[in-house]
């Protein structure tokens, strides 16, 4: 409290009261120290499962990653593998048609060269002459 002494303040110091529960206080502390050192226990005890649950989570984001690497390389792979297979049957088609022709070719070539294979042949060019077109044939 302040007192206007002429002009000047002046301060006058009243005794300081402390609290009657000082006793209670210290007791209250101790307790408070076991409760403290408990409730670190059991903070420490939940971080820990919140870790682990951190790490079961992470493990599980990794392997469903690897599972859909691996089944989108399967489908690639069977995708690549149906493709090759496609094109090993058209080229088998092919080689066959070709086959087949290539034995046509090589028995006519054959029958060119036989008896009376020459007047075959002529006949067989009377089809390549356009219409109206004149053959002339020197012997």
């Amino acid at each position: 409290m302040f007192y206007l002494i002429l002009g000047q303040p002046q301060r006058i110091e009243e005794p300081f009261r402390r609290k009657r529960s000082k006793k209670n206080n210290r007791r209250h502390h101790s307790v408070n120290k076991n409760i403290d050192a408990f409730t670190q226990v059991s903070e420490f005890q939940k971080e820990a499962v919140r870790r682990e649950l951190l790490y079961s989570y992470m493990a599980l984001i990794l392997k469903f990653g690897l599972l859909v690497v691996f089944a989108t390389s399967l489908v690639n792979l069977g995708l690549a593998s149906h493709q090759r297979v496609n094109r090993n049957l058209e080229l088998s088609y092919l080689l066959e048609k070709e086959s087949k022709k290539l034995h046509k070719l090589r028995i006519r070539f054959d029958e060119m060269f036989t008896n009376g294979g020459e007047k075959s042949f002529f006949k067989e060019q009377d089809q390549w002459i356009a219409p109206n077109s004149v053959r002339v044939i020197w012997r």
